[in-house]
């Protein structure tokens, strides 16, 4: 696709909105921007984002006669694709695409991309680490926080991106194409936006559409909606796995992970030299050695590279310890199935914070997973009543409702005793009570620092 001489419509004023501003400015592409806040201050939203300031924005709602002037449209992920505005641009033929999309667009390099329910954002960092242990120039983008659009003009043919990308990303992808591709696994979650496990299944799988012969795709071999994605595939699948040994992939064997070529093995590290807990980071360890060893790296670079990474933030991420109380931060728990990681990574009796925003999720298996080693459940946010009433039908009613994340941390650490910990593992997304799960996990670790000894 090319822009040139075309007027592009920016849709959300958020960091990808700006982001995708940036870059079409730098490659002297007019565009314009819509907001559909109609409280949107303009004024300080062109003092945040200088990228706008000699730009047209637009607040609330973008009328018929601006709209006919459009020849693309950029949507920022949290944007639904079922929005009217957005459909009447595709009933009319007007390409709508993507923060990812548009990077691709003016990008060089090759790229490593990254999807899946839950790890993303520990396989795309761990995968950067690795990555940029071997090559000089490594871009490490996306739903991880910094918009590809971003770096996307400063990338080069001997650049190597890894890219962490969402389902949300996936809708508006055109030609998108990463030379090796992964997905973690796939859980229910965004179902208010994606409606059925069907369809949310098939967008993170939009992943590999475009991949070529020669081309890798990494996914879990335990996940059976992924093994059986595998077959229909014409690139080359590699599988990882945490249950069984492989005859060509990665698998966890007691606690050595091996790779196996086909004909051979080789132990590639042990879980007990990683600085990360739980089987499910081991899935994301096999995940990001096997993009690396697609991408040539040499074994014993990544081998170091696994042993020095650290669990990044908000994802069972150690805050401080008080009166012998430990404090966890999983903010990026945002599904009932990242929360059951977290409490399966916790060694001992756990006071536990949940509840959030409703992205249509259901919480029995999650309750299930507490399997006694939950104390206590704090929750707090929209979905509260719900969980309660998901708790009490399991048999759990060890519950306290809370209107705030600081009372529910006080909540817990009031009942918790030396050798407990407090984990905020929310299995909801944030929306509602704070920005985003950052924002969240962050205002937690404040409060755990400033209790009393």
């Amino acid at each position: 696709m090319d822009l040139t001489g075309k007027k592009v419509l920016v849709v959300g004023s958020g960091k990808s909105g700006i982001a995708a501003g940036e870059l079409l400015k730098k490659k002297g592409i007019e565009f314009v921007l819509f907001d559909g806040n109609k409280d949107l201050d303009v004024d300080k939203l062109k003092e945040r984002a200088p990228v706008f300031s000699d730009t047209k924005v637009f607040a609330g709602e973008f009328s018929k006669r601006e709209a006919e002037l459009i020849d693309c449209v950029v949507l920022s992920p949290g944007v639904p694709t079922e929005l009217p505005l957005v459909k009447s641009f595709r009933e009319r033929g007007a390409p709508v695409i993507g923060e990812i999309e548009l990077a691709y667009l003016f990008g060089k390099g090759r790229i490593a991309a990254i999807t899946g329910t839950n790890g993303k954002t520990t396989t795309t960092a761990l995968t950067g680490e690795i990555l940029s242990a071997y090559f000089p120039d490594v871009k490490v983008v996306g739903n991880i926080g910094i918009p590809y659009t971003s770096v996307a003009a400063d990338t080069t043919d001997e650049t190597v991106i890894a890219a962490e990308i969402s389902s949300f990303q996936l809708e508006t992808i055109k030609t998108f194409r990463p030379v090796v591709s992964a997905i973690l696994n796939i859980t229910p979650d965004h179902l208010d936006r994606h409606h059925t496990m069907e369809c949310y299944a098939a967008v993170k799988e939009r992943i590999t559409e475009n991949q070529r012969p020669g081309d890798v795709c990494v996914l879990n071999y335990e996940d059976e909606t992924l093994r059986k994605f595998g077959e229909t595939l014409s690139v080359e699948v590699l599988y990882f796995s945490s249950k069984r040994k492989l005859s060509k992939g990665l698998y966890l064997d007691g606690t050595d992970i091996y790779y196996a070529d086909g004909s051979s093995a080789f132990k590639m590290v042990s879980v007990n030299e990683l600085k990360l807990l739980g089987v499910h980071n081991y899935e994301n360890v096999m995940a990001a050695a096997g993009i690396a060893l697609s991408l040539h790296v040499p074994s014993e670079i990544i081998t170091e590279a696994l042993k020095r990474f650290h669990a990044v933030e908000h994802r069972i991420e150690y805050v401080t310890e008080k009166r012998g109380v430990k404090f966890y931060n999983d903010s990026k728990g945002t599904n009932p199935d990242a929360a059951i990681r977290g409490i399966r990574a916790m060694t001992g009796p756990t006071l536990l914070i949940g509840g959030g925003y409703d992205k249509a999720s259901e919480f029995d298996d999650w309750i299930e997973s507490f399997d006694g080693k939950v104390k206590k459940l704090a929750l707090i946010g929209q979905t509260k009543e719900k969980i309660a009433e998901c708790a009490k039908k399991h048999g759990f009613t060890d519950v306290i409702l809370c209107d705030t994340l600081e009372e529910a941390v006080d909540v817990c650490y009031a009942n918790a005793v030396s050798g407990d910990s407090v984990l905020l593992s929310p299995a909801c997304a944030s929306w509602g009570m704070f920005k985003d799960y950052e924002e969240r996990g962050r205002i937690f670790k404040e409060y755990a620092d400033g209790l009393a000894e």
